[in-house]
């Protein structure tokens, strides 16, 4: 018999058993693999209501926590809703994941904690060693005699 897919709509490989999970549209069980998975992050407040709170707000700079949570869908809510749609079949054997939409840095300096050499000061922790302008390790002191 011909097959739909290649891992028959499953991320189930060499496993007997997957723990299910609930899908938060249709409340339906489904193993965890087979679930679209989404995780999601999003602001507390709405934005309506943000600048209120910063002009209302005593400190200056406070950035207001987000609230970081994964929702699992079931495949019949998750096309019903449109988060996944369907694809041809040809389509379906592409296999790498759609492209990510970021927002354009308005900063263009170096972020605390970026890449090895990324900037920062000459010898300053996470700075590429033996870069040039880093500082030179101090030859050792031998010990005085008193």
């Amino acid at each position: 018999m011909t097959k739909k897919r290649r891992n028959n709509g499953r991320n189930k490989k060499n496993r007997g058993h997957v723990k299910r999970v609930v899908c938060c549209l249709s409340g339906k069980h489904i193993p965890k693999d087979k679930a679209v998975k989404r995780f999601v992050v999003r602001n507390i407040v709405e934005a309506s209501a943000m600048r209120d709170i910063r002009d209302a707000s005593v400190y200056e700079n406070y950035v207001l926590p987000k609230v970081y949570y994964k929702q699992y869908y079931s495949i019949e809510a998750a096309i019903h809703h449109r988060v996944v749609r369907v694809r041809s079949k040809e389509a379906r054997r592409n296999r790498a994941p759609p492209p990510r939409f970021n927002r354009p840095r308005t900063e263009d300096g170096p972020r605390p904690g970026g890449a090895p050499g990324a900037g920062g000061k000459p010898g300053a922790p996470g700075a590429a060693p033996g870069a040039p302008g880093a500082a030179a390790p101090a030859p050792p002191v031998a010990p005085t005699a008193q």
